[in-house]
């Protein structure tokens, strides 16, 4: 197993890669350990696999249990999701699967993709050098190395590009590797192209890996599918104390180093919410969708009317050309917390047929009260339902204006409603049981002095609660629920205040007094907040 010296079979001048065409006679010694590595990737990788060390230089591959762990979750799934901490040994342990994989796999092609094409390229150089530190009698022989590819004698091939969705349309593709996914731009976009080109085949295989970085992203969305077991994938964890060496005075250090928000999210595998989100961060993580009762018309049914239910509907339209979703929300406020019982998503349905849509729902929970949103196409929702299909229980801006059915969303709408939700939800007063509603509020963040979704995610959902949320400020809510919410969040706000001001000696009944302030039409204000303060 002695390398051979001379430049005869290396390839191009490198006398570490064997070149294509090269015949191998195998000893009996090297028939063994072929087929022992052929078998079991850890074996490959702790007896023959050599890394570059940060403090020692070129060592072999030492495996940690998680990584021996690893490669097994690797073999024995198809689709595979790794949450890593950060510098857990991830990239190095995916780079010696994929070496495997192709030296031990004739006639398969390997995608190696990630944020950049840079990172990419880096992963197939490690692989490079991996290879270059392999026995000849384990080398397939190369037929291409280049810093995009590798090709090989047995017709495997190692690919290597940045993410986008022209990365490897075109192509069939054995082995899909997705590193650092959750950094990716227009992630959505880039996994609807590729995913079909890899589950095609019957034993094709995705492995994605990746760090947090924050909610509402598909990475995130596809983690939380294969912890609940509602997806393909299966979840494989690495956290800061599977790594040896990493202990609680690591941890202290590293935080005393950093800061525990930076540590939780870098090295705590935990998916904190995107900055200025308006709902919190913590609130944002403790919602937990639901699968659908049934799904019918783009219309998600979490649950059916109940006899003597009161039910609102808010209703957001979009042109219908693909881009903004036609969306409408269903909720019931009979009771508390108030619940989020149906959704509609659809952004290539027509203003024009979506009156029916709207009237099949409502009329199917109990005539529920419909708020849409009369903004440019909303008008001609508003009209077909009011005046062709003759459904009466809807909002109303005025009985005296001209074309008054409907809402109109103006900034002050707007403020009202984002600051109502917020407390509606960070109060637990709204259950909400949409997925996408979730990832909707998740990337519904600040721009400027108001709130919209962080591209390219979209906020139709959103606003159809930002709608329902103003709305349950008007005395038209309060006539129909009996339902003061105004007075019901201020209260509760007042307590949760109290409870955080009692410890340090500072409540007192006339401190209280100048705190919030009234308007003309009822809407209660904090004078200390400038910003989304009304209750």
């Amino acid at each position: 197993m002695q390398r051979i010296k001379n430049n005869e079979f290396g390839y191009l001048g490198n006398p570490n890669v064997k070149r294509d065409g090269v015949v191998t006679e195998f000893s009996k010694e090297e028939i063994r350990e072929y087929m022992k590595c052929m078998k079991d990737p850890s074996y490959f990788a702790k007896k023959y696999v050599k890394i570059i060390s940060l403090d020692e230089g070129l060592v072999p591959f030492d495996l940690y249990p998680y990584q021996k762990k690893m490669f097994k979750h690797f073999n024995q799934n198809r689709f595979s999701i790794v949450l890593a901490c950060r510098q857990s040994g991830k990239s190095i342990s995916s780079v010696v699967y994929i070496l495997w994989y192709a030296v031990f796999h004739p006639e398969k092609t390997i995608a190696i993709l990630a944020n950049k094409g840079a990172v990419a390229r880096e992963m197939l150089s490690r692989i490079t050098l991996a290879l270059e530190n392999l026995p000849f009698f384990l080398q397939p022989g190369t037929k291409a190395l280049n810093k995009g590819s590798i090709e090989f004698s047995n017709n495997s091939k190692i690919l290597a590009a940045a993410t986008s969705g022209s990365s490897i349309r075109g192509l069939s593709i054995n082995l899909l590797f997705l590193d650092e996914f959750a950094f990716i731009d227009d992630d959505a976009k880039f996994y609807t192209s590729t995913y079909p080109v890899v589950s095609a085949g019957k034993d094709t295989q995705i492995i994605i890996c990746s760090t947090a970085n924050g909610i509402g992203n598909v990475y995130h969305k596809l983690w939380e599918g294969a912890s609940q077991g509602t997806n393909e994938y299966k979840p494989f964890r690495i956290d800061w104390w599977d790594v040896p060496g990493r202990n609680k005075t690591w941890q202290k250090q590293t935080i005393a180093n950093t800061s525990e928000l930076q540590f939780e999210q870098e090295f705590g595998n935990t998916f904190h919410g995107r900055g200025n989100t308006l709902i919190d961060a913590n609130y944002l993580l403790a919602q937990q969708s639901v699968e659908p009762e049934f799904i019918k018309e783009n219309a998600w049914i979490y649950e059916t009317a109940l006899e003597g239910h009161e039910y609102i509907m808010t209703v957001d339209v979009a042109k219908g050309r693909g881009q903004d979703y036609s969306t409408f929300t269903v909720i019931d406020v009979s009771t508390e917390p108030f619940r989020q019982v149906a959704t509609f998503r659809d952004n290539n349905i027509s203003p024009m047929l979506l009156p029916d849509i709207v009237y099949k729902y409502a009329k199917s929970y109990n005539d529920a009260y419909v708020i849409v949103e009369s903004n440019d196409q909303g008008s001609v929702v508003c009209n077909g339902l009011y005046y062709d299909l003759e459904y009466e229980n809807m909002f109303v801006e005025s009985s005296v204006k001209a074309n008054a059915i409907g809402a109109t969303m103006t900034r002050r709408v707007k403020r009202i409603g984002c600051s109502t939700i917020k407390d509606l939800i960070e109060q637990g007063k709204l259950h909400i049981q949409d997925a996408n509603t979730i990832i909707e509020m998740s990337t519904f963040v600040s721009v400027g002095s108001s709130f919209m979704a962080k591209a390219p995610n979209h906020d139709d959902l959103m606003m159809n609660l930002v709608m329902f949320a103003w709305f349950t400020s008007t005395d038209i809510f309060r006539s129909l629920t009996d339902i003061d919410m105004k007075d019901m969040l201020y209260r509760e706000r007042l307590a949760a205040i109290q409870d955080d001001m009692l410890p340090v000696g500072f409540l007192g009944e006339k401190s209280e007094e100048h705190k919030y302030t009234k308007d003309s039409e009822g809407n209660l204000w904090f004078e200390q907040d400038t910003k989304f303060t009304n209750w």
